[in-house]
């Protein structure tokens, strides 16, 4: 079997469920050929599990101070470049087509008239769950990015819906958290804003990941360029998570037990829909704006929530490799049944939280 995976390259979260999937098709001895797009090809890092991976400029939005900038999204899109790159991929020597919301192999499956299976977040927003309503055309826009013949969603919680549980990572690693260390990633924010609320709060340390401001120690701010080595045990050792409302960080902090705060990317849909669900499912704090006083209110007053969710990659590997017959429904009966107990509660450190069932 050969595969082609298309990868939406914006952020990190689609590459880091790429790479779990990358594992996975490797124990099955699968051939696959990854394609990227979202990104310049010189900003993609630790890409080595990806082997002779392909990029193409595809799609993505510009952001400004946790905002959107409509005017900069459309002065950089490469439409022409892209409808170029969609005409010129021949998909014909595939077996089968994957794309976590990446345009490019998703349009080119399409055109020639090939079966194309998304696998991510975004296509779980093609049921009934909790997303934010107040953005008709960015629901628009999400649900034609990246057309497929058949999407496999993920998500925090199926909601009743054949939604598998978050493609996360596995790996063996001593929990080491410490409970004044605080992870923060906000990639959309204005660095030296974010700096300035953080060394207002006495008693935390932060590590603060982004590409702006120097690495090196500033009070109470340790800043580290981007990586994922540093980036993960960075997130072992700090019990809290501070970060934008993006999918795939939160299942990762959700998935090892961290205490979560997140503020959205404002005019970005899918952000706004994950704060509905986290509020819903009351699984993290969410705040519309950024201040000295919410962070400290948010690591003084909210609890550390754990769910643990099971191998997905491997589920979806194997069915895969076994002619993708299964029904969806299956499958995520399969999957949740290792998450929930029978009582249908999420345990947490100190307490018990209810899920809606």
């Amino acid at each position: 079997m050969k595969i082609l995976y298309g990868v939406q390259g914006t952020g990190n979260g689609h590459i880091t469920r790429a790479r779990a999937m990358s594992v996975e098709f490797a124990r099955l001895g699968i051939e696959v050929d990854y394609v990227f797009s979202g990104r310049a090809a010189s900003d993609y890092f630790d890409m080595e599990c990806f082997g002779n991976y392909r990029t193409f400029s595809g799609l993505s939005f510009v952001a400004k101070d946790g905002q959107i900038s409509l005017w900069a999204t459309y002065r950089q899109a490469k439409v022409f470049q892209l409808l170029k790159d969609i005409a010129s991929f021949d998909v014909s020597q595939y077996d089968l087509i994957l794309t976590d919301f990446e345009p490019v192999t998703a349009w080119a499956a399409k055109r020639q008239g090939k079966p194309c299976i998304g696998v991510g977040h975004q296509y779980a927003f093609q049921y009934d769950i909790p997303k934010y309503k107040g953005d008709v055309i960015g629901s628009w826009i999400m649900s034609r990015f990246a057309p497929v013949s058949q999407g496999i969603g993920v998500h925090w919680h199926h909601f009743g819906e054949p939604i598998l549980p978050p493609i996360i990572q596995h790996a063996e690693h001593k929990n080491v958290a410490q409970d004044d260390q605080v992870l923060v990633y906000l990639p959309f924010e204005n660095s030296e804003d974010v700096m300035e609320y953080l060394e207002g709060v006495s008693g935390y340390q932060f590590r603060m990941h982004c590409k702006d401001i120097e690495p090196g120690k500033y009070g109470n701010v340790q800043v580290f360029p981007f990586s994922r080595e540093g980036f993960q045990k960075n997130l072992r050792e700090c019990q809290s998570v501070l970060c934008n409302a993006g999918f795939e960080l939160n299942s990762e902090a959700l998935h090892m037990g961290r205490r979560i705060m997140v503020k959205p990317l404002h005019g970005q849909v899918e952000q706004l829909s994950n704060v509905v669900a986290l509020e819903s499912l009351g699984f993290a704090k969410a705040s519309k704006t950024l201040s000295s006083d919410v962070i400290r209110e948010w690591l003084e007053g909210s609890k550390v929530v754990r769910v643990s969710y099971p191998n997905v990659a491997k589920g979806i590997a194997e069915w895969v490799a076994a002619g993708a017959k299964t029904p969806l429904e299956e499958l995520s009966q399969q999957l949740w049944q290792h998450v929930l107990p029978s009582n249908g509660v999420y345990f947490c450190k100190d307490d018990i939280v209810a899920a809606p069932v």
